[in-house]
């Protein structure tokens, strides 16, 4: 009897523990998208964590035991939506690379990774662009902000590096440029401006997008593989206009 009461406990112990933790995650997933909501909508200076707590429903104090400071708050926001959730895996060890990691050619290199980064610029792009607007005033976010700079920074390099074993750069352009010319395309402000201001639809994003880095990084006469990149475009002709 006494053996069979000792294993009671833990199993209570783990259920209640799952529960909690189950709990933990709700709550932070809640908090995460209040704060992605007010970002997006007033800026970063105008956010406080009195906002966010009201609209996830929760109190002041439970928001900054959960993320510290308000510049913390916003990484996370960030760091989820770039990723699209909040498993702690690097980007480029995600399915979407390792599809473009597969990729026979160029084209449906470029096509594969156009995909990933239309719906990451989706969730995260306005994040980003909140964060650069609030860097020259805020020391903590201004480190954030040339983090996000040097991550984009080594995709960009893996990206030019996979299209080099693909097919060839345009004459008389190095890979220094090469990166230099896709980290700037990648730059979270031109997705914003041209979707937010310009009224492109993400799709018209991407297109542009794989039509841009072909034109100006990839030689005229390297096997971009026409056929693989129109598969990857987008079937919808109504997004044209």
């Amino acid at each position: 009897m006494m053996a069979s009461a000792d294993r009671i406990p833990p199993r209570r112990r783990t259920y209640r523990s799952g529960r909690r933790a189950e709990q933990a995650r709700r709550t932070r997933a809640r908090i995460l998208a209040a704060a992605t909501e007010r970002f997006l909508a007033v800026g970063y200076a105008a956010t406080t964590m009195r906002s966010v707590a009201t609209a996830a429903e929760v109190s002041v104090p439970t928001v900054e035991l959960i993320f510290r400071t308000k510049a913390q708050l916003l990484k996370e926001a960030i760091d989820v939506a770039i990723a699209g959730d909040d498993a702690p895996i690097p980007m480029l060890e995600r399915d979407w690379a390792a599809a473009a990691g597969r990729a026979p050619d160029a084209g449906t290199f470029l096509a594969t990774f156009a995909r990933a980064l239309r719906d990451a610029a989706v969730r995260s792009a306005g994040l980003i662009v909140a964060a650069q607007e609030a860097a020259p005033g805020d020391p903590e976010i201004g480190a954030l902000t040339r983090r996000l700079s040097e991550q984009r920074a080594i995709t960009v390099a893996w990206v030019v590096d996979g299209l080099r074993e693909r097919a060839r750069l345009r004459p008389g352009l190095t890979r220094r440029m090469a990166v230099d010319t896709l980290w700037l395309l990648m730059d979270p402000t031109v997705f914003t401006r041209l979707h937010r201001d310009r009224g492109w639809t993400p799709a018209q994003f991407e297109r542009w997008f794989i039509d841009t880095c072909r034109v100006l990084l990839l030689a005229p006469d390297s096997d971009q593989s026409p056929r693989a990149y129109g598969a990857g475009r987008g079937s919808s002709g109504r997004e044209n206009r």
